[in-house]
């Protein structure tokens, strides 16, 4: 009995991966239908949302509205601290280079993300930015959550985008 209990406890005391990644995926839905590359973002501290947010660069003419900026700014204003530790950022794709210096200056302590970037992904993919240990911060990472139902709302946005211009 005391090995069900301790079980329990662990299960209830770790994250739901999968949920905050499924909101990530309606934010990027969101970006979808604003004509934006579709990629979700979620923060996360202690179990409860802090903010989420969506790619924004064409619609705010501003080329660092990715959405883990976007995030990262709405719980720093949220929050009243530019330092954000021990949250935990979910967003649909790898991040790129700009939203890892972002994700570090900010102190995020843990990244997931769904799929992978072959082109930009500085997580793993083209490189892995964060783990540089001649930076001063490093988070924990973790990719392929949802991997493919993330990939496939990029995929399909691109479709539709090729299609378009035949």
């Amino acid at each position: 009995m005391k090995r069900l209990i301790v079980g329990l406890i662990f299960l209830m005391n770790q994250p739901d991966h999968q949920h905050w990644m499924k909101i990530a995926l309606e934010e990027a839905n969101q970006a979808a239908l604003q004509n934006e590359v579709p990629v979700g973002a979620v923060l996360v501290l202690d179990h409860q949302e802090i903010s989420r947010g969506h790619n924004m660069p064409l619609q705010r003419h501003d080329p660092t509205a990715h959405a883990e900026i976007v995030v990262l700014r709405k719980a720093a204003s949220a929050l009243e601290n530019y330092r954000l530790p021990g949250l935990s950022l979910y967003v649909t794709l790898e991040p790129c280079l700009m939203c890892a210096g972002a994700i570090m200056n900010s102190r995020i302590s843990n990244v997931y993300f769904g799929a992978y970037d072959a082109k930009t992904g500085v997580a793993g993919s083209v490189m892995n930015a964060f783990e540089n240990q001649q930076l001063n911060h490093h988070c924990s990472i973790e990719g392929g959550i949802l991997a493919e139902e993330c990939a496939t709302v990029l995929k399909d946005f691109f479709k539709i985008k090729r299609l378009a211009k035949e």
